[in-house]
């Protein structure tokens, strides 16, 4: 059960390249990732609501990452919940939530 604890899947479109860094001798690569829920409002139509959310990967998912994925691609990734401070150049706390990526799966071509 401990597995299970703190664990997201989703699927999505990256909303940007990603971007990579070198943090030490550490790899970062980090995007957005946009994925939708469709639903029938009061009229019966369709909607949808698209929800954006950080992604973060280190290391040789990085690697990987950086290699393969392209603004627009499907993805399919396993990972956690990250959620960090910082102040920004005006002394203000700023908190943030990511996912940090364990896993992940390209399944689609971009459409960018």
């Amino acid at each position: 059960m401990n597995s299970m604890r703190n664990r997201v899947q989703l699927i999505g479109h990256l909303g940007r390249d990603p971007e990579c860094l070198e943090i030490g001798d550490r790899k970062l690569v980090k995007f957005s990732l946009a994925t939708d829920q469709k639903f029938k409002n009061a009229e019966g139509e369709w909607e949808t609501i698209t929800t954006w959310h950080h992604v973060v990967a280190w290391g040789k998912i990085a690697s990987q990452m950086e290699k393969v994925l392209t603004k627009g691609s499907e993805i399919m990734l396993e990972g956690k919940i990250s959620n960090r401070s910082y102040e920004d150049k005006n002394g203000q706390k700023r908190y943030v939530s990511e996912i940090e990526v364990r896993d992940f799966m390209l399944i689609g071509y971009s459409r960018a």
